[in-house]
């Protein structure tokens, strides 16, 4: 590993554990890999080791987590601030629908929300 570059098994990897309540599926000093019981996969890769390179920095996208339900959004932001999640955004009504948002500690923005249809 170069000097200097982090590995995502490090603090990223303990930060989703704790959030998702689950271990990584597969986990190596460059790459971890969540399954998410709704079917799709989570992976950390080590910013140096991404083919190709990636071009933006944390904060450049959006990860959203849609719950079923406007209430399972203030549940959510309460289990994860008491986690530890750094919170940018607490549960607001937006056009869209309930939401509330939490950076990662690569500054990756994670929204959950309920759309105005699950309230």
């Amino acid at each position: 590993m170069p000097p200097g570059a982090r590995s995502p098994g490090s603090a990223s990897a303990r930060f989703y554990a704790r959030l998702l309540g689950q271990e990584p599926v597969e986990a190596s000093p460059t790459f971890v890999l969540f399954l998410l019981p709704s079917g799709p996969a989570l992976s950390l890769w080590a910013r140096h080791e991404i083919v190709p390179a990636p071009a933006a920095a944390g904060g450049g996208c959006e990860i959203g987590f849609r719950v079923d339900r406007a209430a399972l959004v203030d549940a959510t932001h309460a289990d994860w601030a008491a986690k530890g999640a750094t919170i940018i955004l607490e549960p607001i009504d937006l056009d869209f629908g309930r939401s509330f948002m939490a950076v990662d500690p690569d500054g990756h923005r994670l929204r959950v929300y309920a759309t105005a249809d699950d309230r």
